[in-house]
């Protein structure tokens, strides 16, 4: 089974990449953008019967900082 996970800094976290990230598309005379925010994508091949706790688990212990980041589960 196919897993998209999405990692995204919660609110209120500054996001130092996003920034530069939106100074440099500035910089390059893209107007209009109010905001920029950086995050992760991790594509994983599981096996299909690998349970969501399990998922979940991987999740938490490793793949996104709980403390800053929330995460989401695709399946592909």
């Amino acid at each position: 089974m196919k897993l998209r996970i999405f990692v995204t800094l919660k609110n209120g976290v500054l996001d130092p990449q996003g920034k530069a990230i939106h100074k440099a598309l500035d910089g390059l005379g893209f107007a209009g953008i109010n905001d920029v925010r950086a995050g992760k994508l991790i594509e994983l091949d599981v096996a299909d019967d690998t349970s969501d706790a399990s998922i979940d688990e991987m999740c938490r212990k490793l793949l996104a900082n709980t403390v800053i980041e929330n995460y989401r589960v695709e399946r592909a």
